[in-house]
């Protein structure tokens, strides 16, 4: 081949490349300018006046300066409660006698924030555990290397049903059990985790190798002895780290329902809120940040030692910022979706 025809051909190759560049700085464009349409078009929409909302800003400054602060932490727990002991004195003075105080709190009958935030984590701690047999039978099923295509659309389209339905909306849904309570935020919470947590499920096991399940069924392994041995052994640490993830997002979850009556910390926030208490809403607003943060702290040091190829856990800042992330307070935190 002679340099000409060899110097054409590279031209070419770069014309190519450079045409493709410009189609795909093209297609972004659009993409981004489809965007801004639409938000725009969202905003007229929906009534969105900016200049309203900037000139607003003061008084809302103003509301939480004046309204929030100093946090007012009498409702603590049942001793703060009954000595009047208010502001940040009342969490001294709830550690006093080795914690008794608190360990009262969660004996009684009556609300406070210690028992409040204990009441949120067991709500997200009892609907992952609800959710985690049917989330992995479902999970399992809808992989095809278990249930052949098409037959696997089965369960997949299952999960996907539950996971399109958040959880602030099942609870509703279980309204003929019982009206919004602590019991149907415990199905609702387990509902929606089976959706979240089976997807995950079914996702590991499409990733997993072929050398060790060819393994198994050489020895003449039964399908379930394959599934077990094969499958499950591959991805039992991931499924425990997914579940912890999915734990995490469950105690947000519940906060949540609590602010339509499912009792804990969402529901001292609003009752704190209908009654203009805003120093105890503020108070209730600063245990949602101990309690969420310190769920996520703990699961993501526990999912690094758990997770293959993860290597260090969540920190305090990466904590922080999620906190703001409102998919998550809605069950949406899926990060493969």
């Amino acid at each position: 081949m002679s340099s000409d025809s060899v110097d054409t051909a590279v031209r070419e190759k770069l014309a190519t490349l450079d045409r493709l560049r410009r189609l795909k700085y093209l297609l972004w464009a659009a993409v981004l300018g489809a965007v801004v349409g639409v938000t725009y078009w969202g905003l007229g929409f929906i009534g969105f006046q900016a200049g309203v909302v900037a000139n607003r800003f003061p008084a809302m400054y103003d509301f939480i300066a004046q309204g929030f602060f100093p946090p007012d932490f009498q409702n603590f727990t049942i001793y703060t409660k009954d000595n009047d002991i208010t502001g940040l004195q009342a969490i001294p003075a709830s550690f006093r006698n080795w914690g008794q105080p608190i360990f009262e709190s969660f004996q009684s009958s009556r609300l406070s924030l210690v028992k409040a935030s204990l009441v949120t984590l067991l709500l997200g701690f009892m609907g992952t555990v609800i959710a985690f047999p049917f989330a992995l039978i479902l999970g399992v099923l809808g992989s095809e290397r278990v249930t052949p295509f098409p037959f696997n659309f089965i369960f997949r389209g299952t999960l996907s049903a539950i996971r399109a339905i958040p959880a602030i909306v099942w609870i509703f849904l279980y309204i003929p059990i019982g009206p919004p309570s602590q019991i149907t935020a415990v199905l609702a919470i387990g509902t929606d985790s089976i959706g979240n947590l089976g997807r995950l499920f079914t996702d590991d096991l499409e990733e997993i190798d072929e050398g060790p399940i060819e393994a198994i069924r050489s020895t003449g392994a039964s399908s379930t002895q394959t599934v077990s041995f094969g499958m499950l052994s591959q991805v039992s640490r991931s499924f425990i780290a997914w579940t912890l993830y999915i734990l995490e997002i469950n105690t947000r979850i519940a906060i949540s329902l609590g602010v339509v009556g499912a009792g804990g910390l969402g529901l001292m926030i609003r009752n704190s809120q209908d009654l203009f208490e805003f120093q105890q809403t503020a108070a209730g607003l600063i245990m949602v940040f101990v309690v969420v943060l310190g769920i996520e702290l703990i699961s993501s040091r526990i999912r690094a030692r758990l997770r293959p190829g993860e290597h260090s856990g969540k920190s305090v800042v990466e904590a922080v910022r999620d906190l703001f992330n409102p998919n998550k307070w809605l069950g949406r935190g899926d990060p493969r979706n």
